[in-house]
């Protein structure tokens, strides 16, 4: 060894950022190994190596004691006082048995050691940086892909991006640029492994962090997000400051804020819409940009009926109920769309059905009675209802069709030709 091994540790401490005292630890554990193994030696041994020079002295480390028993780990108070007087039983002496030549062996095994135990520390650092971008998000470089994963380059390690955590439809190729999401670093016996995600909603969160000051230092606050990666989003946001428009901070002037994550996520509609604390005004503004008229809350199932204008039904619902869906996904809601005439149907069906009677227009919850104006109407048997009215004695009976058939209820158009046809047979008993 010499100062060529010195000026090596500090290149490798300076290109891979390991420390000269852990790679010097290895190799003096290294060297500790090789002798044992090649000489035959099973006494204790210590490795020392040289700071300033490079050199390294192997040394043999024997007790004091006043009777020997094994020389290769002993040495009597005599022998030990001719090297000095001060030594006493009990105290150790390293003697130096470095040889003139460790061999090719010894040399090739300290080298596999070192190489080891560089690979570990180079390990460590890497999971030790990487584990604190975890929830984060990063950029890399694609390299390349397989039938399993994307490969995404971020400096010193390459994450893996799977199939399920790819937007749909979007197309990588080597050496794009992309912004990723770290969803976990696990340390494996292969070394780190990161996984990253481009669907993950919290990676809609982290850009809006970058591209709004007013969300990372917290003035604007996002409350929920709800995504379908590659094609729709919405986001909730409030303010904590009210004369900040926390809907316009996100989308900045002439929308550059908003437009720059749309073009990361290659075209993906984004929504903002504004949190509100009274659920009804926040399910309102989650159904953006459809117009609500009404919600109407049942709070034991957790859903709510939404009523919007008969022209706006489709655009609430939205494509495939993309829109729905979105906003039962942000405000937690289960949501039931319908429009205005389909709920003043609803609302005469339940009066003309004798709904009231049963005391249902004074339920708290209205959503609750739609159900089961729906529930009853699908319920209706026509075949018991022909059956009691031929067993009517004369027309004026008729009027009592709700307390024969009241486990069956009719809608007003079935009512109505259920009547003519009891006053037909009635006329015909006449």
């Amino acid at each position: 060894m010499s100062k060529e091994m010195l000026n090596a540790l500090d290149a490798l401490e300076t290109e891979k950022g390991i420390a000269k005292e852990i790679v010097i630890d290895a190799l003096e554990a290294a060297l500790v190994s090789a002798y044992k193994r090649n000489y035959g030696q099973a006494q204790n041994v210590e490795v020392e190596f040289d700071m300033k020079k490079g050199n390294i002295h192997v040394y043999a480390v024997k007790e004091v004691v006043d009777v020997v028993f094994d020389s290769r780990l002993e040495v009597s108070i005599q022998d030990a006082m001719e090297v000095n007087a001060a030594y006493e039983v009990g105290d150790h002496i390293r003697f130096e048995v470095t040889p003139k030549d460790f061999g090719r062996i010894a040399a090739q095994t300290a080298k596999q050691v070192i190489m080891q135990r560089v690979r570990e520390a180079e390990r460590s650092i890497i999971y030790n940086e990487f584990v604190a971008y975890e929830n984060d998000i990063m950029q890399g470089i694609v390299e390349r892909q397989d039938n399993r994963y994307i490969y995404v380059n971020l400096g010193k390690i390459e994450a893996v991006l799977s199939k399920q955590e790819q937007i749909p439809n979007e197309v990588y190729k080597p050496h794009d640029r992309i912004k990723v999401y770290v969803t976990k670093v696990e340390n494996t016996s292969k070394g780190p492994q990161i996984f990253v995600s481009r669907s993950h909603p919290d990676l809609l969160k982290r850009l809006f962090e970058q591209e709004v000051p007013e969300i990372y230092d917290g003035t604007v606050e996002i409350v929920s997000i709800a995504r379908e990666a590659g094609d729709r989003a919405k986001v909730a946001v409030m303010s904590r400051e009210e004369n900040i428009d926390p809907v316009g901070t996100c989308v900045g002037p002439k929308g550059q804020r908003v437009q720059a994550i749309v073009n990361e996520l290659k075209g993906e509609n984004m929504d903002i819409v504004e949190y509100n604390e009274d659920p009804a005004v926040y399910i309102a503004n989650a159904l953006n940009p459809a117009q609500v008229v009404s919600v109407t809350f049942n709070e034991a199932a957790g859903s709510c009926v939404v009523v919007v204008p008969d022209y706006q039904l489709s655009l609430a619902i939205g494509k495939r109920g993309q829109n729905a869906r979105l906003a039962a996904k942000l405000t937690g809601f289960k949501i039931d769309i319908k429009s205005e005439s389909d709920m003043k149907a609803l609302e005469l069906a339940k009066e003309e059905a004798g709904l009231e009677e049963a005391g249902l227009e004074e339920a708290a919850d209205y959503a609750e009675a739609v159900e089961a104006v729906d529930q009853d109407m699908e319920a209706v048997d026509v075949e018991e209802v022909i059956e009691n009215i031929e067993d009517l004695d004369g027309i004026e009976e008729v009027s009592e069709l709700d307390s024969e058939v009241e486990e069956n209820i009719l809608n007003p158009e079935d009512a109505e030709s259920m009547i003519e046809l009891g006053e037909e047979r009635a006329g015909h008993e006449e």
